[in-house]
């Protein structure tokens, strides 16, 4: 697969044929990050795969890149459970300027 494709024609279904589960750890950056699930639902329908981790255990995940409510960019690293259906977001984040480029799909050199 090649980088950048929209999440939702990654998963090749709709979203709302996942059932997502946030994890301990993405429910704790939500909260001091101010991020709600408003902004990750709208990241993961229109946002883009700019890395796959397909061997993260214990399920294959990618980095998505997108824009959460108020086109507030975010990022979210989302393990993927193909045979039950079901996302696992690991964690979100607003990606630093200063280490990705201007659309914030790949990192600076720095």
């Amino acid at each position: 697969m090649s980088m950048k494709n929209k999440f939702t024609d990654h998963l090749k279904s709709p979203l709302t044929e996942w059932t997502i589960e946030y994890r301990v750890h993405a429910t704790r950056r939500m909260f001091q990050r101010d991020i709600d699930e408003a902004d990750i639902l709208s990241l993961l329908e229109t946002g883009i795969v700019i890395d796959e981790y397909s061997k993260d255990y214990p399920l294959p995940s990618v980095l998505v890149n997108g824009r959460g409510r108020n086109a507030r960019a975010l990022h979210a690293v989302v393990g993927i459970d193909s045979q039950s259906h079901r996302l696992y977001l690991i964690t979100t984040y607003e990606p630093d300027p200063d280490k990705w480029d201007n659309d914030f799909s790949r990192r600076t050199s720095q």
